[in-house]
């Protein structure tokens, strides 16, 4: 760094410090395989990609050719310095009086200390050092800590926290290791117990799993010791804050431009869809891009249990779920927002997740002339996702027979969108399939466009061609009855002949 002057010993601090974090990740020498701990679950059976200098292309790693994604390189100050730089620090502000909550009050009485403090420690730093110090040290004292760095990094999507010393990330869809630690288990939990704070929560020993908004775009589910063997650990999820639209979705290839049309007809034409794939797969962000499609003169009411839509029409309303409280009471669950959602008066509904009883209420609402809803849920293909809707629907009314429900909900479905995400990690649509009715106590379904796969590159990208099969799909008569039939054929036609 420029005008730095560092010890001898600093090197060797740092040497020691790796050396520690690589012993607690349980990580091997480069080249001698995934670490044990990795959490991969990226394995191509080729080197994936990687940004390169110049334009030009270069191969993506598989996460145990990954380098580390080193954010103290950056820094300031190592690591070892910071530790102390805050240690004197602390002692001398609350000789001062408390810390207060206030970034701007904070930020000022370090700068009033920081030259001081430098000098006493022998560190020497020019202004825009000294500034990145100061700014380190707020998110140190009264911010998330080293979280504070990643949050604030565009390139990052996921925080996965397994321990003080084991931070992974995921950057352009892959998990990546980092040189991101705490200071120990005290400092982690101390964080948890300041993002449980700005939630208004409390995380405890009797209640060791919490879902946390830190702000609008981040979310944080968090599990601490008994239930987390380990230590405390997080999984922190970052959300654009620009939305992300179906034309956005196409120029990245997450889908055709002809799948994109046939989806906008859909949501224009009020079909009711169900978006189905993984943890992690992009429902969310599909699900967010559809509803943008909605025209800005109806009224939508959103039921999520944590919420992650940014809608930006005009007319809309949106419920969140609330957990139980300290003592037992106040949980409000989405079954219960979904039925009074239905008395709000809503053009449209959305509802994030299905995943408990709520679905009953939401497929009797869709059979029964609400159309237009829109909703996520977990499975590996369509037809899972069909049958997941099936055991959904019996368990919240298991006196009713399955060809009952089973008829409902192939009456109460128009669409399944499916998304995957792949081994180069990118979210592909890779599935458009239309439920076409029950026949002989099964549902009959038949897709529009599917994904073929042809292989992977030498880069490691997966490689293949968003198809239509062809097929004429059974809500033809209604896209006719809103004027978009010829749209409709034009897109897939123009899907079959790419």
């Amino acid at each position: 760094m420029l005008g730095r002057r560092r010890s001898r010993s600093a090197p060797e601090a740092v040497d020691i410090t790796e050396r520690i974090r690589r012993r607690a990740l349980d990580l091997k020498p480069v080249g001698t395989g995934v670490p044990a701990n990795s959490g991969n679950r990226f394995p191509p059976p080729r080197p994936a990609e990687a940004d390169a200098p110049g334009g030009r292309s270069a191969k993506l790693l598989s996460f145990a050719q990954t380098p580390v994604y080193r954010l103290y390189d950056s820094a300031p100050v190592e690591r070892a310095e910071l530790h102390q730089v805050l240690a004197v620090l602390s002692d001398r502000l609350e000789a001062q009086g408390p810390l207060g909550d206030s970034r701007r009050d904070l930020e000022s009485r370090i700068g009033a200390l920081i030259d001081e403090v430098l000098v006493d420690l022998n560190l020497r730093l020019n202004s825009r050092e000294r500034v990145d110090l100061v700014d380190i040290l707020v998110g140190e004292l009264i911010g998330l800590g080293p979280l504070e760095r990643l949050l604030a990094d565009e390139t990052v999507s996921e925080i996965m926290v397994n321990g003080p010393a084991a931070v992974f990330v995921e950057r352009r869809g892959r998990l990546q290791s980092t040189d991101v630690a705490f200071r120990g288990a005290i400092h982690l939990t101390s964080v948890v117990e300041r993002i449980a704070e700005r939630a208004g929560r409390r995380i405890h020993e009797l209640q060791p799993i919490m879902d946390a908004r830190i702000d609008d775009h981040v979310w944080a589910n968090i599990v601490m010791p008994p239930l987390a063997a380990g230590g405390p650990t997080m999984t922190i999820r970052k959300f654009a804050r620009e939305a992300i639209l179906l034309d956005r979705m196409v120029r990245q290839g997450n889908l055709s431009a002809d799948m994109a049309a046939v989806l906008k007809i859909a949501v224009r034409c009020r079909l009711n869809v169900v978006i189905s794939g993984a943890s992690g797969s992009g429902k969310t962000t599909l699900l967010g891009a559809l509803s943008e499609t909605i025209a800005p003169d109806e009224r939508i009411v959103t039921v999520e249990d944590t919420g992650e839509l940014r809608l930006q029409q005009a007319h809309v309303v949106s419920l969140e779920t609330r957990r139980l409280n300290g003592i037992g009471r106040g949980e409000i669950t989405q079954r219960q927002l979904l039925t009074n959602a239905l008395r709000m008066r809503p053009d449209r509904i959305i509802v994030g997740e299905l995943r408990g009883s709520e679905a009953i209420d939401l497929i009797t609402a869709m059979s029964s002339g609400h159309d237009g809803v829109l909703t996520t849920l977990h499975a590996g293909r369509p037809r899972e996702a069909l049958g997941r809707l099936e055991i959904l629907v019996s368990e919240a009314s298991p006196d009713v027979s399955a060809r009952s429900y089973r008829a409902q909900v192939a009456q109460a479905v128009d669409l399944i969108v499916h998304v995957e995400r792949m081994d180069d990690g990118r979210r592909r649509v890779t599935r458009v399939t239309e439920v076409v009715g029950l026949e002989d106590d099964t549902i009959v379904t038949q897709d529009l466009f599917a994904f073929a796969y042809t292989g992977v590159d030498d880069l490691g990208r997966v490689q293949g061609a968003f198809k239509t099969t062809g097929l004429k799909p059974r809500f033809m008569e209604r896209v006719a009855l809103f004027g978009l039939e010829d749209t409709l054929r034009h897109a897939l036609a123009s899907g079959r002949e790419s």
